[in-house]
């Protein structure tokens, strides 16, 4: 960046600050992972969040929020740079939608995200080629959309995975 975040407006800081994560992207190594797990930090302390109306809604306003922040974020840093985190947040809730809110459930979930994330399977690697926020937003909602999917058949196979 070789602008100093003081020059920036009120809604280019504002982008800045969301699609990065609030800083996390700015974390010296795997920031996405960091993001990730930050995501599920907060999702634990958050009451409530694992409704899935709430849930459902914090995923939809991340998303579109996050499309427009990481476009003007990747004018900034580059093409699909590690700052920009807001996806693997939003990945991350996604992959919790509907599941119940455990531990034991949660960490499966953030283990089968990140697996997701790095081995971007169909479409992701193709959504994550695409420039923008667009691009940069739709690999992770693929990785949160299959971590979700492996986590309710894993529901429906272990029924007793629900307490643990």
């Amino acid at each position: 960046m070789n602008r100093r975040f003081s020059d920036f407006s009120l809604k280019e800081k504002f982008f800045l600050l969301f699609s990065t994560g609030f800083f996390c992207g700015y974390f010296p190594f795997a920031s996405g992972t960091f993001a990730s797990f930050i995501a599920i930090i907060i999702y634990f302390i958050i009451p409530g969040i694992e409704e899935p109306l709430i849930n459902f809604l914090a995923v939809t306003i991340f998303f579109i929020v996050g499309i427009f922040s990481s476009n003007f974020s990747e004018k900034i840093y580059g093409f699909d740079p590690p700052e920009i985190v807001i996806d693997e947040i939003t990945g991350m809730w996604l992959t919790m939608l509907f599941i119940p809110k455990t531990l034991f459930l949660s960490s499966i979930g953030f283990v089968l995200f990140r697996f997701f994330d790095i081995i971007k399977p169909y479409p992701a690697k193709q959504f994550q080629n695409l420039k923008g926020g667009i691009g940069i937003m739709l690999d992770d909602i693929v990785a949160g959309f299959y971590s979700n999917l492996i986590l309710h058949l894993l529901l429906v196979i272990y029924p007793e995975i629900k307490v643990l």
